[in-house]
């Protein structure tokens, strides 16, 4: 199969794609919503949908063409590349089988446990759009006969990833998180628009906003306020759940915090939260705030900030809308495949 025959699977996946979650559409979907959140239940409906469009959006014809035309066409010689996929939101796993596929290797899939419902349907409806991928994916528990690996995982995994597939060509991504820059001058819209970046999978992927930088003084009321529409990931009893512990730990503890009902914001060297918690550090000047964020770089994963006006970062509500060439932890997989031989 050739490149060209590739991408036109793709594009023509995409399409398929948009086409299913349109309103008048949405119906042959279903069977699947309920599938997904049987085997897993923070894949509730709204968020599979998100990810569906999400991968929809990767796919869109136009900037798909123009990326791909950044790499070589074919590989020197196809590669046997063994993907081990997350499985902490919906379809995460998606754009690094893309790129086995597209770059013209056979694609090892390790499918997550928390997600194999989704992966196989997306992985399905591109085999029966380009019968010929059927001799490119295989499914496997085991990833002994992979030449080269890709891993995604936490600090604990990575050294375990490490261990196993160390001797051979790999990518291994380690924990991240999302951070998002505050000033006091940003609109009602954008402090909204921000909710997507906190709530969207319930916190529980590395392009969450997980803790905000803001100025000394910092006024939280109108952040606060515009997050109230958001109070519905209470219904999720898993999120509540998650609340409730973690204000009774707050509140043992003695640690000050702010409370909407629904979300928890507490000032903390960690960047890291907890669901329903969001995590919060002060800055004095734009120094300051450079070497706050360049100490955590390494760790993060997308900087969010008003109208994404500050250096590097995206604007408010579009952390969970990456591009084709936004790659987990910055490493370019297309580049690493191109480079197999």
């Amino acid at each position: 199969m050739h490149h060209a025959d590739r991408l036109a699977a793709f594009v023509a996946l995409g399409q398929r794609l948009d086409f299913l979650t349109t309103p008048e559409n949405e119906a042959e979907l279903w069977p699947l919503l309920s599938r997904a959140r049987n085997q897993n239940p923070w894949f509730d409906e709204p968020n599979v949908r998100a990810a569906i469009q999400g991968v929809a959006h990767l796919l869109r014809e136009e900037p798909l063409r123009h990326w791909a035309a950044r790499y070589p066409p074919e590989p020197a010689t196809p590669r046997q590349v063994g993907v081990v996929m997350a499985g902490n939101i919906p379809l995460v796993g998606f754009h690094d089988a893309m790129c086995v596929l597209l770059s013209g290797h056979i694609l090892l899939a390790k499918l997550s446990s928390d997600d194999t419902v989704l992966m196989r349907w997306v992985l399905d409806e591109l085999t029966r759009l380009e019968p010929r991928f059927a001799n490119q994916i295989r499914l496997v528990e085991r990833l002994n006969a992979a030449d080269a690996f890709i891993a995604t995982g936490s600090d604990n995994t990575a050294r375990y990833f490490e261990y196993y597939f160390g001797k051979k060509p790999n990518i291994i991504r380690r924990n991240r998180t999302s951070l998002a820059i505050l000033t006091g001058r940003e609109s009602d819209h954008d402090l909204g628009l921000l909710g997507e970046d906190i709530f969207r999978y319930y916190g529980l992927g590395c392009r969450n906003v997980s803790k905000l930088y803001v100025p000394q003084g910092y006024d939280f009321t109108p952040l606060l306020d515009a997050q109230q529409p958001r109070h519905r990931v209470l219904e999720h009893n898993r999120y509540q759940n998650n609340y409730d512990y973690n204000k009774s730990i707050l509140l043992v503890n003695r640690v000050p915090h702010l409370d909407t009902g629904f979300l928890l914001l507490t000032e903390s060297a960690q960047l890291v939260s907890p669901i329903s918690v969001l995590h919060y550090a002060t800055y004095t000047s734009e120094v300051d705030l450079l070497d706050q964020l360049t100490d955590v770089a390494a760790q993060t994963q997308c900087l969010v900030s008003g109208g994404g006006l500050y250096p590097g970062s995206v604007a408010c509500g579009q952390a969970q809308q990456p591009g084709v060439a936004d790659y987990a932890d910055g490493v370019d997989t297309m580049a690493f495949l191109a480079e197999l031989v």
